[in-house]
């Protein structure tokens, strides 16, 4: 005698769509968001306002872009406004007191960023430092020297620095960096060993290390590269002031840190992906950008950006816990 074996039920189509929706959440915020923003004002889809969009996400994203490398192996890294600001610092006191070349001081600034990430890796992977901690202290360090080299006063960048500032042709430079960026960190994440070796680090790293997988010399490498991104945004931000200021970056990190969690990275590790935090960088500039063209005061941006963090991480915890 045989048993009938029943066929599995397929999810019915609304079924499927909120499970595409929980997947994809930044991108329906931000549809909806657009929309909602277009009712209600004319102004928000004009071609200058979108370009206007697009420069105001670049240096969030850039930074996000590497925060995304950190936050996928369950760190954090809340040096990168820091970071930016003393990259950029260092390479316009190298243009104007040590008369280097234009082009050498941009390769500078990048260098100054990468080599403060790795010494925050260094100190998360071999001085078994929390990634809070060691970052909190670089933040510290990185803005102190930056008072320090420019004395509280803006530096005058060089021209290699302020071009990055410029338009090419009808695209603002900054967002051709935010562009390749974006490339850049998905081409680690989904294209070579070191991107599979952080979700591996992740989601669990002591696996991990029993798998033979480097993970010391991998978390420095990490903080590293977000150190360089620090470094590319900050650059980014002097070109298009033409100097380099000693406040520039400040609480920049907390938009990157949401720009990757809204992107659907967890803090716990282990997920991320490079589209998801330009989605979430996007997102956070389209609801600035609306408040602005709203006359909404800036005091309240803050509050309306902070509760957006709170959703975006409490639609994390909900995720993580469905799927386990």
């Amino acid at each position: 005698m045989t048993s009938a074996v029943s066929a599995p039920t397929r999810p019915s189509p609304m079924a499927r769509l909120g499970h595409w929706a929980l997947n994809h959440g930044a991108l329906v915020g931000l549809i909806i968001l657009c929309i909602a923003l277009f009712i209600a004002t004319p102004d928000f889809l004009t071609v200058s306002n979108i370009i206007n969009v697009g420069i105001q996400t670049a240096v969030v994203a850039i930074l996000a872009f590497g925060m995304t490398f950190v936050i996928i192996t369950a760190g954090i890294d809340l040096s990168v406004g820091s970071l930016a600001a003393f990259s950029a610092m260092v390479s316009a006191w190298m243009f104007t007191s040590a008369s280097m070349p234009g082009w050498l001081t941009l390769i500078i600034g990048l260098l100054a960023g990468l080599v403060a990430g790795a010494v925050s890796g260094l100190a998360v992977a071999y001085a078994k430092l929390p990634a809070f901690i060691a970052t909190l202290a670089m933040m510290s360090v990185a803005r102190g020297l930056t008072l320090v080299i420019s004395d509280g006063t803006p530096i005058p960048t060089a021209g290699a620095v302020n071009w990055l500032g410029d338009d090419l042709g009808p695209i603002p430079v900054p967002v051709i960096m935010m562009a390749l960026a974006g490339v850049a960190c998905w081409f680690v994440l989904s294209r070579t060993v070191l991107g599979r070796s952080l979700y591996a680090i992740g989601g669990n790293p002591e696996a991990a290390r029993l798998s033979g997988l480097p993970v010391k010399h991998t978390l420095v490498v990490v903080y590293a590269l977000s150190g360089l991104f620090a470094g590319l945004a900050g650059l980014v931000l002097a070109g298009r002031l033409s100097s380099a200021q000693p406040q520039a970056g400040v609480s920049y990190e907390m938009d990157a840190i949401a720009a990757v969690v809204i992107g659907g990275a967890s803090l716990a590790g282990g997920a991320g992906k490079a589209s998801g935090t330009f989605i979430g960088a996007i997102l956070l500039a389209v609801i600035r950008n609306g408040l602005n063209i709203l006359n909404v005061s800036s005091f309240w941006q803050q509050v309306v950006i902070g509760c957006v963090i709170a959703v975006a991480v409490g639609f994390d915890v909900f995720r993580t816990r469905k799927e386990s």
